[in-house]
């Protein structure tokens, strides 16, 4: 059975808390993982590159000179793609990268990267995470209190702007809410920090 630590926003343990086997004790699958991950960083391209090819450049109208006798190879345009101002051979053009992956398969790739974060003892799970006012530096002290002031990502169970507000200068920290969890985040992050009703909300969803 997996057990937790549950700690206050001063860094005081007040309490353990069972974490579901379904969500945070499978065997981690790193090739479910690679290709969610791959899948996000694909999905968040913007895919805005683009270049002119021989036919939008402008100008070339005219044949450069004659076909033969000059002692030069035979041009047809000055914007072919060997001349200078030319246009470019396949220019990229915008199109849409993103691509979807099935639901199980996320699902699995997430449950992974929770277990691995708990086989390691990176989840820090606080009693309630809240700021009676916006101060960063408030902020910075509790993630200081828990062992978790370095890259955290710290997760609530809803939107409550003044977490948000003062953790947003906090280099290496981010927030978000129980339902938005991603793969990536919580991969890049080497400490989860969990409110408590966010881990309830978590397991409830993908145990």
């Amino acid at each position: 059975m997996l057990k937790t630590n549950v700690y206050d926003m001063n860094g005081k343990q007040v309490g353990e808390v069972e974490l579901s086997e379904a969500v945070f004790g499978i065997e981690p699958n790193e090739s479910v993982v690679h290709d969610v991950v791959k899948n996000h960083l694909a999905n968040c391209r913007q895919g805005t590159q683009s270049a002119l090819t021989r036919a939008e450049v402008s100008g070339g109208g005219k044949k450069p000179w004659k076909q033969k006798g000059t002692g030069h190879a035979r041009q047809g345009s000055t914007r072919a793609p060997q001349w200078t101002h030319g246009g470019i051979v396949f220019a990229p053009k915008p199109r849409d990268y993103s691509y979807t992956l099935n639901k199980k398969v996320r699902r699995l790739a997430l449950k992974s990267v929770l277990s691995a974060k708990a086989q390691s003892a990176d989840i820090v799970v606080i009693d309630e995470i809240k700021m009676d006012e916006i101060k960063t530096k408030k902020f910075a002290g509790f993630l200081s209190a828990v062992n978790a002031d370095c890259k955290a990502l710290v997760v609530t169970a809803e939107a409550n702007e003044n977490v948000v507000l003062s953790a947003r200068n906090l280099p290496g920290v981010q927030t978000t809410f129980a339902n938005l969890v991603n793969v990536y985040d919580v991969l890049n992050a080497k400490k989860l920090v969990l409110d408590k009703a966010a881990l309830a909300k978590i397991e409830e969803v993908f145990a």
